[in-house]
This record gives C-alpha cells, sequence and structure tokens, in this order.
C-alpha cells in the first residue's frame, strides 16, 4: 500500500472531487465512500468500455492534524492478463493484427499507469492548495509546558516565559548541586555519575513570588 501524506490547507474533500472529475469519464467511472474526514474513491473501468482489460483502485483518504493522509490500495486486474495475451498471440500470427488492436493496446496501457496518473492528480490539487510532504509552519514548533505558547524548533528556552524547552529539563547533581547539561553522563564538578541527579522544577518569572 502507498502511503503519503500532506500538510496544509487540504481536505479530504478537495481530492475526492478531483478524482471525480478526472476519472468518472471516458474508459473509467468513480463511486464515494464515506464523510468528509474519511473519503474512499473507487477507480474502476466503465461497465461500457469495449477495449483492453479492466481495472479497480481504491483510495482512502483521510483528515489528519494540519492536512491529509493519502492511500492508495493494491490495483485489481480484472481481465487484464487476457487482454494482453490476445495482444501478444495476435502479433505472433501477424504482425499487421495489431492494428485490429490499436484500442485495446491503448486501454491497457492507460490502466498500467493508473496509479501514476492518481498520484499526478492529488500532486496537482496539494499544489494548488499550497499543500506539501513538508512539515507545516504550525507542526514546526514546540508548545512550553509550562505556559503553552508556541515556540519555534530550535529555540532553547520559551520566547514568553523563559522556561526551558524539550523533555531534557535542566538538573543537578545530588552530590554537589552542580547544574548538568541534560547530556553530560558525569558531574564536571565531582565527577558523580549523571543518573545520580535531581531534577530541576522551573518557576517561570510570572510565579515567581517577590521578596
Amino acid at each position: 500500500m502507498d502511503r503519503r501524506i500532506f500538510h496544509g490547507k487540504i481536505s479530504p474533500t478537495d481530492v475526492a472531487r478531483a478524482l471525480e472529475a478526472e476519472f468518472n469519464q471516458g474508459n473509467t467511472q468513480t463511486h464515494l465512500l464515506g464523510d468528509s474526514n474519511n473519503l474512499t474513491v473507487q477507480i474502476a473501468s466503465s461497465q461500457w468500455s469495449h477495449s483492453g482489460g479492466k481495472t479497480a483502485l481504491t483510495v482512502n483518504i483521510q483528515k489528519v492534524e494540519d492536512g491529509i493522509m493519502v492511500e492508495l490500495g493494491q490495483q485489481q486486474w480484472l481481465g487484464m492478463a487476457a487482454s494482453l495475451g490476445q495482444t501478444a498471440i495476435a502479433a505472433l500470427i501477424n504482425p499487421l493484427n495489431l492494428l485490429g488492436r490499436l484500442d485495446d493496446i491503448a486501454q491497457d496501457v492507460s490502466n498500467l499507469q493508473l496509479n501514476d496518473k492518481v498520484w499526478q492528480v492529488i500532486a496537482r490539487v496539494a499544489g494548488e492548495a499550497r499543500a506539501n510532504q513538508q512539515l507545516s509552519e504550525r507542526l514546526s514548533r514546540i508548545t512550553c509546558d509550562y505556559c503553552g505558547a508556541a515556540n519555534p524548533v530550535g529555540e532553547a528556552t520559551c520566547l514568553a516565559c523563559g522556561a526551558p524547552l524539550g523533555k531534557e529539563q535542566p538538573k543537578t547533581c545530588n552530590k554537589c548541586g552542580y547544574v548538568l547539561a541534560h547530556d553530560e553522563k558525569f558531574c564536571p564538578n565531582c565527577g558523580n555519575p549523571s543518573r545520580h541527579v535531581v531534577r530541576l522544577r522551573f518557576l517561570p518569572p510570572s510565579r515567581v513570588k517577590s521578596p
């Protein structure tokens, strides 16, 4: 199963409508299932198609945080082998017989390219919505555990309250009280192993009582 996530202002409905417009015509037809947050688009050869083999593909589009997740199921081949086999036999008997199977050949080639065409449509919709597979600015932020303010990735301390960011808060050596960095294995002051430490409890400036 092929899965991709697009971050940005894009919804399952946007993609589903684009797939409908692209494939609900000619030799293919579509069918939609689900709701606005979780849609399934089934793409299959039209029952009125008179050339080439048949195929079917399921596209699942799910709303995720700040974007969508798209999954393409395993493409099903319905009569494709028979169609390709007939073309091969016709070519062996007489190459000129291929002229009579041009429609079948064209449809079979189109069916083989269905996955790529689906991704092309989705990429076009994502591009129009300025969505992509990179993290959005909103998801590329760190939330301060103390005041809830959003901070850019890479900041060591909260821009709003000054609290240290990340899960690794400052700690002190329980033998000498020296303040240690979170990646130090031994206390640089007394040599005590850093596993014997006491984590500091940071108190934001707004909660510090004046003497």
